[in-house]
């Protein structure tokens, strides 16, 4: 690949050796080459801004979490040496909170989640990035509720004034990259699945769904099969049910011993104007930051079935919309 490295045979090669040396081998001190300078990193829970933010937010993960894992399952990618490349790179990540932090006092409990990262690179280093951690399945597992979570974190951050502030487009910057992603028929369908879903058509879900599909959802949840998997759907759109939904980049891809799959990175925003899995409607506007991957195999009505699917979006973030505009 031009301008990297000759020690990465490919573009995933790439994505999953620089966060394995990063994060696990704890060589921080490499972010200074690897992510740009002026780099901005948007999460749902706010953007940070230039490499040093980040070391220091890693340098305190490390600490609380000396045992963490990152284990990259996929990087469904886009683009080419000339224009640059988006990875969006699926982990598995668990720890142990063995240290206090900003999770409070170490309790000794382990948690496991999903991350789902895109990440704009271009001649070794990345530019421009989007992610979600599943914040809502670590503080469950911690024996938190994320309502009461987000609470405790405005409070703690000198109330709904002054405590920073979850991402919203108002805040976005622009970091460089302007792509959409691909044209591939894999990226399409799910694109196409998404939009009827939110669209309000559930029905799709079994029509285009293998009925032994697994979901990885936000908040540590495993969905399997049509019904569990109906219940995370229409839980989420119940409680935004007139906001507006967007997608914001797609990618398919095809080949390299893994099933056809694509990942989705989109938004819902509106207000909380409906009963669902954010429960009483208090009429705040929140804006949701989504990500997805789905696999796709032979097992459906039409021959092909949505087999797998992880969906992501970040529960304190949306609590913390929800509890500031209501004090």
């Amino acid at each position: 690949m031009k301008g990297f490295s000759n020690r990465w045979k490919d573009f995933p090669d790439y994505i999953i050796g620089i966060t394995k040396e990063i994060w696990e081998d704890r060589g921080v001190g490499t972010l200074n080459h690897y992510y740009a300078p002026d780099i901005p990193v948007r999460s749902p829970m706010g953007i940070q801004r230039g490499n040093q933010a980040v070391i220091a937010s890693t340098m305190a993960t490390i600490n609380e979490f000396p045992d963490r894992e990152l284990l990259g399952e996929d990087v469904i990618w886009s683009g080419d040496e000339d224009t640059g490349f988006l990875s969006s790179h699926r982990l598995l990540t668990k720890a142990t909170h063995t240290r206090d932090g900003q999770f409070g006092a170490a309790s000794g409990k382990s948690w496991q989640i999903y991350v789902i990262a895109d990440c704009a690179a271009k001649e070794d280093t990345i530019y421009d990035e989007w992610l979600i951690r599943d914040y809502g399945g670590i503080v469950r597992q911690l024996g938190m509720d994320p309502r009461d979570y987000a609470s405790a974190l405005i409070a703690r951050e000198g109330g709904p004034d002054k405590c920073s502030k979850p991402f919203t487009p108002a805040m976005d910057v622009d970091g460089g990259y302007h792509g959409t992603g691909n044209d591939n028929e894999w990226g399409q369908r799910y694109a196409d699945t998404l939009t009827r879903i939110m669209n309000h058509d559930f029905t799709h879900i079994r029509d285009s769904y293998d009925r032994a599909c697994i979901g990885e959802y936000a908040g540590a949840n495993r969905a399997v099969g049509w019904e569990r998997i109906l219940e995370f759907w229409v839980g989420l759109r119940a409680s935004f049910p007139h906001a507006e939904f967007k997608i914001h980049h797609q990618i398919g891809m095809q080949g390299n011993m893994l099933s056809p799959r694509a990942a989705v990175r989109w938004s819902l925003d509106g207000k909380h104007d409906g009963w669902g899995v954010f429960g009483e409607p208090t009429g705040a506007h929140v804006h949701v930051m989504g990500m997805c991957h789905a696999e796709f195999g032979p097992y459906g009505p039409d021959g092909i079935g949505l087999r797998r699917e992880w969906a992501l979006y970040d529960e304190v973030a949306i609590w913390k919309q929800i509890l500031m505009q209501q004090s």
